[in-house]
């Protein structure tokens, strides 16, 4: 061993001694919080999302951003679980992309419980069996999940947050050549994300639809002969499925927004979003009344989605999404207004914009 390399092993063990006493003086200040605040919420996604912008901004390299986001999420994953165990229910089984997700936001030591469907994540959280779930709620090849915008419309749960997850999908079997497949399992998302890749090459392939992708790997896991499944990485290695094909999704920047359901107000970040339903009155130009307190008091709208109220024919509900928290003075101002222009408005929560 040179002498170089021995003394840069020497200093990574000192600093890594110092990282420990660093973390561990992290995690006792973590307790002194949770102790003075007693009943009050063990998380504030206000603060953590601060706190991950900070450090960011501050990171001078060579480390990426996303690698310093990570670390702190992590960091405060597990001293925040010194406080309190949070727990996360999500649409599973264990391996989808909805439980990477909750990971991705919450961290390692966040308990997670995995549902049979989206309602079973509205029912967890809604019956406090967990205190937040995990949900999709959009794909940037697909469009939206139906279904979680009915949920949002019909329950008392607010929303607390969002993950932006790159989506990669892969072609998981144990049968080595693609002509022996005879059927390829996934959730209708993801074959629809993936339609192209395989019209070129499983073109006489059945396509399943399933609950999720990781229900997908389990059946590929049974039927190992004929069978192929579209999942993650994650759910080839849960269900012990080799991957056949990588980064089969047509759109290389595929993308799912998740959101994080609960029962709790988030206080303002800096950098919100705030989001709500809408339905306008029968008239002409209802829809243009609608729109413009927003651009009256310059509120910016990143997201219209129109969908089927379910409470007559042809009549629609609008879901929104706009910059700002709902306490912010302008956002205040431009919904007060849109309620007096609107047949219904429901504000479903303001929470940090994801990054």
């Amino acid at each position: 061993m040179s002498d170089e390399l021995k003394q840069c092993r020497e200093q990574i063990d000192r600093i890594d001694d110092e990282l420990l006493k660093l973390f561990n003086q992290r995690a006792r200040l973590a307790q002194q919080i949770g102790h003075a605040k007693g009943d009050g919420a063990v998380l504030r996604p206000e603060r953590e999302a601060q706190v991950l912008r900070r450090m960011v901004e501050a990171n001078p390299g060579p480390l990426p951003a996303e690698s310093v986001t990570r670390l702190f999420t992590e960091t405060m994953s597990y001293c925040r679980a010194l406080e309190a165990p949070i727990s996360v229910a999500f649409l599973g089984p264990e391996g989808t992309f909805s439980e990477q997700a909750a990971v991705r936001r919450f961290g390692g030591a966040v308990q997670r419980q995995p549902c049979a469907s989206i309602d079973d994540v509205f029912r967890a959280v809604e019956s406090g069996a967990a205190l937040y779930g995990m949900v999709p709620a959009e794909n940037s090849t697909e469009g939206a999940i139906g279904r979680t915008l009915d949920l949002l419309l019909q329950s008392p749960l607010k929303l607390c947050g969002e993950v932006m997850l790159p989506v990669h999908q892969c072609l998981l079997s144990h049968q080595s050549a693609l002509a022996s497949i005879k059927r390829v399992y996934s959730h209708p998302q993801s074959l629809g994300q993936c339609q192209g890749w395989l019209n070129a090459h499983l073109p006489q392939a059945e396509r399943i639809p399933v609950s999720s992708n990781a229900e997908a790997a389990r059946l590929a896991a049974k039927q190992p002969r004929d069978s192929a499944a579209i999942a993650g990485v994650q759910a080839a290695e849960r269900f012990g499925v080799p991957v056949l094909e990588e980064n089969i999704e047509d759109d290389p920047r595929n993308t799912t927004r998740f959101l994080v359901i609960g029962n709790q107000e988030i206080a303002p970040s800096g950098r919100d979003k705030t989001s709500l339903v809408m339905s306008a009155t029968n008239r002409p130009g209802a829809m243009h009344d609608l729109l413009l307190p927003l651009a009256k008091y310059g509120v910016s709208m990143t997201r219209l989605e129109s969908r089927p109220a379910r409470s007559g024919l042809w009549e629609y509900v609008f879901y929104v999404d706009i910059e700002g928290h709902q306490q912010d003075a302008k956002v205040v101002a431009a919904l007060k207004e849109l309620q007096q222009a609107a047949a219904f408005v429901k504000i479903l929560g303001s929470y940090p914009a994801a990054s």
